[in-house]
């Protein structure tokens, strides 16, 4: 996948970015866990979510924010790292003038700084928070939230516990216009150690339910068996 660099607010920003095959494709942003607690773009919950919307032909971009990897800046709590996000939408918009939608996928401080940015662009038009921590950052501005989209959580996140996400979640569900769909993994903790496998068949299984199942690529054409003269193949 391409390495790229772009301008953001308080120097330049690492991504990640692989171009759609079409012309009029949507737009995936995914962000990563907290800067602080070492949250990069090379997470893996982030490298999975990059390529479930790959598989769908978005064009997808990933990046460090301020302070991580190579990016510029230092970590500013939360306003800098949503303009930083702004700055990574902007850039991929800009790549994809035609793009007809966008979605934006974030982990832990990530799905924070996601629904940030979600109230703040109108073109986005689904969302996938992975562990949103509820009880650490206010999510009181999602009055009203704009978009349909997917929370997912484990129901023995210690970091960011399912009670304070259900609160959140149960208060969305009241809103009219919006569907918010809810999947808890069984034994998953707030980073899914051993759990990433459900995580992604929940996340799959939303966006086929969204967007449409991926079509499984071709099966290759059989190898004809080769035989030695006089031998019987095996």
């Amino acid at each position: 996948m391409p390495e790229v660099i772009f301008s953001g607010p308080a120097g330049r920003l690492e991504g990640r970015y692989h171009p759609a095959k079409t012309r009029r494709a949507p737009i995936a942003l995914i962000l990563h866990p907290h800067p602080q607690f070492g949250g990069t773009m090379n997470n893996q919950i982030v490298y999975n979510l990059y390529y479930a919307f790959l598989n769908r032909g978005f064009s997808v971009l990933r990046f460090n924010f301020r302070g991580v990897g190579r990016s510029q800046g230092a970590f500013d709590h939360g306003s800098g790292e949503l303009s930083d996000a702004a700055s990574a939408l902007d850039w991929a918009q800009t790549l994809n003038p035609d793009a007809r939608a966008c979605w934006i996928a974030g982990v832990s401080f990530g799905a924070w700084i996601g629904m940030q940015l979600l109230m703040r662009r109108p073109e986005v038009e689904g969302f996938i928070s992975i562990a949103p921590p509820a009880n650490r950052f206010d999510f009181s501005f999602l009055a009203p939230c704009p978009s349909s989209g997917l929370f997912v959580h484990g129901d023995q996140d210690r970091v960011a516990p399912m009670r304070d996400v259900q609160v959140l979640i149960e208060k969305l569900k009241t809103q009219k216009g919006i569907v918010i769909d809810q999947a808890v993994i069984p034994g998953a903790n707030h980073f899914f150690e051993n759990r990433i496998d459900e995580l992604l068949v929940e996340v799959n299984t939303y966006l086929d339910k969204r967007l449409g199942a991926v079509e499984p690529a071709p099966a290759p054409a059989p190898v004809p068996a080769i035989t030695s003269g006089g031998e019987d193949a095996a």
